[in-house]
């Protein structure tokens, strides 16, 4: 069966929960509980799993890495990024962009919007514009 993990615009989480109890929530409902995998997952993205503030005084940019945690977490085969650098500073950049390079090298099918130049060229095999509902292969 093939799986997919992905990142929405704005991806919904419970405000008053932290980051690791989130993603504990979403992985128990598959009948999973590994603690330890899930604490992995989330230094993985730079985010540190015995943090107890809730996920609603996160910054931006800690939003954005507990969505890509949300979406590696199950190891999916696909991944789809709606613009997943969004809100990250420099170094998350680069954090995130070494992230997706080893997915890609294990072998991940990752489908990235981006209106950034550098992370397309960085990240991309096949690039396609879309324009006015038009889908168009560039070189």
């Amino acid at each position: 069966m093939t799986t997919a993990g992905m990142i929405i615009e704005e991806p919904s989480f419970l405000r008053k929960w932290s980051g690791y109890h989130n993603l504990e929530f979403l992985y128990t409902i598959r009948n999973k509980n590994d603690k330890q995998y899930l604490y992995s997952v989330m230094k993985k993205v730079g985010l540190d799993p015995t943090l107890k503030k809730p996920v609603g005084k996160y910054s931006l940019g800690m939003r954005q890495r507990l969505a890509i945690a949300q979406a590696i977490m199950e190891n999916p085969d696909i991944l789809i990024l709606d613009e997943p650098m969004n809100g990250l500073d420099k170094k998350g950049v680069d954090e995130m962009r070494k992230l997706f390079l080893q997915l890609k090298n294990e072998n991940k099918l990752i489908i990235l919007a981006s209106h950034n130049r550098e992370d397309i060229d960085l990240l991309c095999d096949e690039v396609y514009e879309m324009e006015n509902g038009e889908l168009t292969r560039l070189a």
